[in-house]
């Protein structure tokens, strides 16, 4: 086989060439602000330089080693992700709200050289001896030295866009987390379906970071405004009523959140929110995890029409559908139509194709696909058809085209021979005024094999009355649906992204 030539004309697309662009464009606009403090384009743009130059040079890393990140929603999340992935160094990309002992299995398991950290996370760091001090590095005074005797030369490592830009790892809802491959292409096209798909991320735009930049999601939407010259503006956590704040003051064209930090705006006193009205947006997207209809009667009556989008897709497959805000209301429990060059097929257990309205495993085939999962091959095949992709979801397709998420297949609960798909039940559950959020899991059971437990979460005002919802479950369900036991707890378990940990609750 002939060895592919590339035209003299070709240049990789990487994700640190979009602020590299914009700085060339405008190089004294904003291109960063968090709390206090903003960074331009043009600071941005050395700055990324210098991380890369700083690894190779300062902590003695090569091309193709990995890093870890554990950090918080900061100013210089960005510029390390960007100037390490823009010499060929990986970014393990880790929650600073897992314990030392969860941090380092992914450590060990990615294989990391070196480890980034907020300066929070020092003392446990070097206390689990992570890595070697020498290989530690603090977002602080000792960072700023540290790209201060960086010198960026013409030299050094350029990565192809089909190589490996960061590695996040999952969950871990079903099992150990995985680190998933994400490449610099698969993350640039996804930035130009994004800006077809919300109209929010031109250089006139700016994002409001809210969700977790250590996430896929999260960074991959506060990337977007900064690939395009727009400006991204970073919330170091969230805070329902100071995010309604910073949506109130104006001038913000889009934002990212999760369920959960809806069920938390929703959950203030309504003087409160009465109090903020957010005005300008033109797009306002949730993911991470199914929103349930109710919940989004209530965005669209207090946000607004014309502004909710509801993308499903996953780490691995990157998005894979979105419904836009004329579908809201009228198609209920859906999530919209496939992304932009993305394919779908609802596959049964034989691998056929399934008819309109019948339930089937999902497959996506997109540019936006993971590389694989991180020396996990068996893992990686068990993800891959060809060249289509699944997680596990469970889906049916009406007439229209359009795709509803029936279920997680590991998640569906067998009772009697029967299948029940635990999210109809918590659809059902949300519609009761005395709900604020619910899971349901299947428990073992000496006569069905499985039966139908409930968790809820009540609303602040209202009162624990488990024979009231069950009575509620059983106008709009079948009786084998109906929960058997309903548990009252304080919060739901939930991982980073935002998706309840049913392993917990099962555990429970």
């Amino acid at each position: 086989m002939s060895e592919t030539v590339l035209p003299r004309t070709f240049m990789p697309v990487t994700v640190n060439s979009g602020p590299i662009a914009a700085a060339a464009r405008a190089p004294g606009k904003i291109a960063i602000t968090e709390g206090g403090r903003e960074l331009s384009y043009a600071d941005l743009a050395t700055r990324i330089g210098k991380v890369g130059a700083a690894a190779l040079g300062g902590l003695g890393l090569s091309s193709g080693d990995r890093v870890a990140l554990v950090a918080s929603n900061r100013l210089e999340y960005i510029e390390i992700v960007c100037g390490l992935s823009s010499v060929g160094i990986p970014v393990v990309t880790i929650s600073p709200r897992l314990t030392p002992e969860e941090v380092r299995f992914i450590c060990e398991d990615a294989g990391v050289k070196a480890l980034i950290v907020d300066p929070a996370w020092e003392e446990a760091s070097r206390d689990a001896k992570l890595v070697a001090d020498t290989s530690l590095m603090v977002i602080d005074d000792r960072y700023e030295d540290w790209l201060g005797a960086a010198h960026p030369g013409a030299e050094q490592p350029r990565p192809a866009e089909w190589e490996t830009f960061a590695i996040p790892y999952t969950s871990g809802t079903t099992g150990n987390p995985k680190g998933v491959l994400l490449s610099h292409r698969s993350r640039v096209l996804t930035f130009f379906a994004m800006a077809q798909e919300y109209g929010c991320y031109s250089s006139d735009d700016r994002h409001l970071a809210i969700a977790p930049l250590y996430h896929g999601a999260g960074f991959a939407f506060a990337m977007a405004a900064v690939f395009f010259g727009g400006t991204c503006n970073i919330l170091r956590e969230f805070d329902a009523e100071a995010t309604l704040a910073a949506l109130g003051k104006g001038g913000v064209t889009g934002t990212l959140m999760v369920p959960t930090h809806f069920n938390a705006i929703f959950a203030l006193e309504e003087r409160v929110r009465a109090r903020y009205r957010p005005s300008g947006m033109n797009a306002l997207v949730s993911n991470a995890a199914a929103l349930p209809q109710a919940t989004k009667e209530k965005i669209v009556g207090y946000f607004g029409e014309g502004l909710l989008h509801e993308t499903y897709g996953s780490t691995e497959a990157g998005c894979v559908a979105n419904l836009r805000p004329a579908d809201q209301l009228a198609k209920q429990g859906c999530v919209g139509l496939p992304y932009p060059c993305t394919q779908v097929r609802l596959l049964d257990d034989d691998g056929n194709e399934v008819g309109v309205g019948e339930t089937g495993e999902l497959f996506s085939q997109s540019p936006y696909l993971f590389n694989g999962y991180w020396r996990r091959p068996a893992e990686t095949e068990a993800a891959l058809d060809g060249d289509w992709c699944t997680v596990g979801d469970l889906a049916r397709r009406d007439e229209d085209g359009y795709l509803y998420i029936v279920d997680r297949k590991n998640d569906m609960i067998v009772s009697g021979g029967i299948n029940i798909f635990p999210r109809e039940i918590e659809e059902v559950l949300h519609t009761s005024d005395a709900v604020r959020e619910a899971a349901v899991v299947g428990f073992p059971d000496p006569h069905w094999g499985e039966a139908v437990r409930a968790f809820v979460v009540l609303n602040a005002d209202a009162e624990a009355a488990g024979e009231a919802l069950i009575a509620h479950c059983r106008t709009q369900l079948a009786g084998y649906k109906v929960p058997k036991e309903i548990s009252f707890i304080d919060a739901l378990p939930r991982n980073a992204a935002g998706k309840v940990l049913r392993r917990a609750l099962r555990d429970r």
